[in-house]
């Protein structure tokens, strides 16, 4: 909900004026749950309090940053509820699912009398809408406070250097860390549900296009395989939070760290191309997956697995079969919109596969993109032999009307992404969406001439095509690639940070421009970056690749 006020009074009589109480009837009455609010460009606790001049945006949970506020108010629910419940046991929150947190306990197994001894307490904290209060100490008050209270909760802000103070999150006897805005008191965490869920439990949220009720959980078995696969090897390997990071980092600069990261992705793809190599009569192998997964890299180490094992790549792109610009479809805005799969010519590019299928040669045409036309220059021939296979990457690859003509059993279809498991702390969950940003913001700036206030403008555009063209389709999938590396933010946070640090308060992207450099602050650096291979997937967005983009 966007309410703007700039207070010209405040400060003029003395009179303490807090956002809570200037909105008070507005936050009351909104369907919507306002629960922040932007002030200056950066997002605030309900309980800020306003200064002269201040211009002030109410959050409710349909923004993205409100959601946020939601979740984290969410997760503190459930970690305050297990507390009183279950002092002992030992939470991690692991990864998000569809509208809900997956989360497990390390010590202790999760039953389902157990989730609803932890839901009814977290029902009675709500309806006592107790206050969070944020209390700050400074290091050395911390550490005796650490050493007292025997914790774990937070700690990870003592190995932050550049941090002068320590943040706590206090409800009655409970306190706990999480990076970011929190709601002020429990009872705004009305919405929830806690269920148990393989050998975890979910805490699961609303939706923001519905805040009034809970999100739908849909399930996605591939996709929580992927995720749960990689979550395994990181606790075998006792990588699972910044904290076992920046230990690997210490012993020899994060050197081991980097090879065994590397060893599992080059593994998980020669695996993938044995799957296809396999699967007799596959001419087409499908890639699709978000921005800044890496695809492109991932295709070219993918072709030279397939080439290993005898069968010969040929790539043929979408990007060249756009449909005639008076012909493309506009979006809600009267934009042409290039990302809808009605931009494209699926007729003809269906004709041109079926052809290359049967034997026959085609010309593909080059796409005009200043006038808005296809054009054929007598120099684009494409045939395909019976040893080769078509690589196809883009982001409709999933999506079976792109390759309508032809048969399932030619087909292989792979979703790639950067899947992150790794957790600031093991309450404070990495998001595989900020992992992808911060690549994009890298990558952007050296290879792309833009800044991280232009990429992180164009971002909520780039997330909206995705969740209509990519996401509904990733469980169509023969098999799914995380692209994640274990050590890539202890290298992409030294690029960019002073990126982030370019954008100033006047603009709107501030706030998520401090949000994502709060949590990289957290990771020692990589310097010495040459155990990092010319052929990883983070060389597309670092540089010095052996491929060419």
């Amino acid at each position: 909900m966007k309410i703007y006020y700039q207070n010209k009074e405040v400060g003029m009589n003395g009179d303490i004026k807090r956002v809570m109480d200037m909105f008070k009837e507005n936050i009351r009455i909104s369907p919507k749950h306002i629960i922040a609010c932007v002030c200056n460009n950066e997002v605030k606790p309900l309980d800020y309090e306003i200064k002269e001049g201040d211009t002030v945006e109410l959050l409710d949970i349909t923004s993205r940053d409100g959601m946020m506020v939601y979740i984290r108010g969410a997760l503190y629910l459930m970690a305050m509820a297990f507390y009183k419940t279950y002092p002992e046991a030992k939470l991690i929150v692991n990864f998000q699912l569809s509208n809900s947190m997956y989360c497990e306990i390390e010590n202790m197994k999760v039953t389902e009398e157990m989730i609803k001894k932890v839901k009814a307490k977290m029902q009675q904290i709500v309806a006592k809408d107790l206050p969070i209060t944020k209390k700050i100490m400074t290091k050395q008050e911390a550490e005796k406070f650490y050493e007292k209270e025997k914790t774990l909760r937070g700690i990870l802000q003592l190995d932050k250097d550049s941090k002068e103070e320590i943040t706590l999150y206090f409800c009655e006897d409970f306190y706990d860390y999480f990076y970011g805005v929190m709601p002020i008191s429990t009872g705004f965490i009305d919405i929830f549900d806690i269920s148990k869920y393989k050998n975890g439990f979910l805490v699961r949220y609303p939706n923001r296009s519905n805040a009034t009720e809970l999100g739908e959980f849909k399930e996605s078995k591939k996709f929580l395989a992927t995720l749960k696969e990689y979550d395994d090897i990181n606790s075998l390997m006792n990588i699972r939070t910044i904290y076992h990071v920046n230990n690997e980092i210490n012993k020899d600069g994060g050197r081991s760290l980097i090879l065994a990261s590397e060893a599992l992705l080059e593994k998980k793809i020669a695996e993938i191309a044995d799957q296809i190599s396999k699967k007799r009569g596959i001419k087409m192998v499908l890639i699709a997956g978000p921005s800044s997964s890496g695809k492109t890299t991932f295709a070219k180490r993918l072709g030279i697995q397939l080439k290993v094992n005898g069968m010969k790549p040929v790539t043929i792109g979408t990007d060249n079969y756009f449909v005639e610009r008076a012909d493309n479809p506009k979006d809600e805005n009267g934009e042409y919109d290039f990302e809808t799969i009605e931009a494209l010519d699926l007729k003809l590019f269906n004709d041109h596969l079926s052809r290359l299928i049967k034997g026959e040669t085609v010309e593909s045409p080059v796409f005009d993109f200043k006038v808005g036309t296809k054009k054929y220059t007598g120099k684009n021939f494409i045939s395909l032999a019976e040893d080769e296979v078509l690589i196809i990457e883009g982001i409709h690859s999933l999506n079976n009307r792109l390759t309508e003509a032809i048969p399932d059993e030619k087909k292989f279809k792979i979703y790639i992404s950067d899947l992150t498991v790794l957790n600031v702390d093991y309450h404070n969950r990495i998001s595989t969406t900020d992992t992808r940003l911060i690549r994009r913001i890298v990558r952007d700036y050296n290879f792309r001439g833009y800044s991280a206030l232009d990429t992180l403008s164009r971002w909520a555009s780039v997330n909206n095509g995705e969740n209509k063209n990519i996401f509904p389709f990733q469980e169509e999938a023969d098999a799914m690639f995380n692209s994640s590396l274990v050590y890539e933010l202890a290298v992409l946070a030294k690029y960019a940070v002073p990126l982030l640090k370019e954008i100033t308060n006047d603009k709107k992207e501030y706030s998520e421009a401090k949000r994502l450099i709060s949590f990289l602050q957290y990771f020692k650096p990589i310097e010495d970056e040459s155990a990092i291979p010319n052929n990883s997937i983070l060389r597309e967005f670092i540089g010095d690749s052996v491929f060419e983009y």
